[in-house]
């Protein structure tokens, strides 16, 4: 099988923690140039020293910059990719808060969508001149398994993440014949920081413990346990590899087991 993305250069977005981390570590591994993507400038600094060099020719950078800014988000990555192209995008979010659709504002609607589905948008506009050029993309989208199965009490993140698959469906139609893949990873429950905030935030609306709230989701998890954030990047770095180059369009649940539809 071929995993070598020895030439290839990644961007990962929230590559600084959690599952962008461990995906950016798993494509630095497979050989790639990595590119971090995330706000905090001394977030990434120390992510950047983490990150694997298996090869002497392989360099890792950083950008700093706001998903929700889309005109800085687009000058910085444009000089990035301009600099060098770039193959690989790992469009990677954190998620709006919880609460229920019916009593969120829309202007909660509105910066959910900005942040996730018009700065993806953006950055696949900077990088698509190469990723033509090269004849070589992956697209990688980390979402939700709520794409397929709502989750209660994340109205607005389940409105915006199914927003994002199906727009990368549209795209992975019109870019396939260019060798350009678009694929969707849904993470289950996963231990991240975005997994300790919906454990607090069930915790503060029922008025349950947090080891009560954690045993609830559990039981729906027919693994019995919760992903390690390496497991969703270890399926992130597949699909941005030349093995997964007839692997298009299709939303790749990573979750235990627990969502229930096909």
């Amino acid at each position: 099988m071929n995993l070598d993305l020895t030439g290839k250069h990644a961007l990962v977005c929230g590559g600084s923690q959690g599952i962008g981390f461990a995906a950016a570590v798993e494509l630095a591994q497979l050989g790639a140039d990595v590119t971090l993507l995330a706000r905090s400038r001394e977030a990434l600094d120390e992510a950047l020293q983490k990150l694997p060099q298996i090869h002497p020719a392989q360099s890792h950078a950083t950008i700093a910059a706001d998903m929700g800014d889309a005109d800085t988000l687009r000058a910085k990555v444009e000089a990035t990719a301009n600099a060098r192209a770039v193959q690989i995008l790992v469009n990677n979010t954190g998620g709006p808060p919880g609460g229920p659709a019916n009593t969120a504002a829309p202007d909660e609607f509105r910066r959910a969508f900005e942040q996730h589905v018009i700065a993806a948008q953006t950055l696949v506009q900077a990088l698509l001149p190469g990723m033509k050029a090269s004849g070589y993309g992956r697209i990688v989208n980390v979402i939700s398994t709520s794409v397929k199965e709502p989750i209660k009490n994340l109205g607005v993140s389940n409105t915006i993440r199914g927003a994002t698959a199906s727009w990368a469906k549209t795209l992975a139609g019109e870019l396939g014949g260019f060798g350009i893949t678009v694929n969707n990873v849904l993470p289950g429950y996963t231990q991240t920081q975005r997994l300790d905030q919906i454990l607090a935030e069930r915790t503060r609306a029922t008025g349950k413990s947090a080891a009560e709230i954690e045993s609830a989701m559990l039981a729906s998890v027919p693994a019995g346990r919760f992903a390690k954030a390496s497991e969703i990047a270890a399926v992130i770095a597949f699909l941005a590899s030349p093995a997964a180059a007839y692997v298009n369009g299709v939303n790749v649940p990573v979750d235990g087991g627990r969502t229930q539809s096909l």
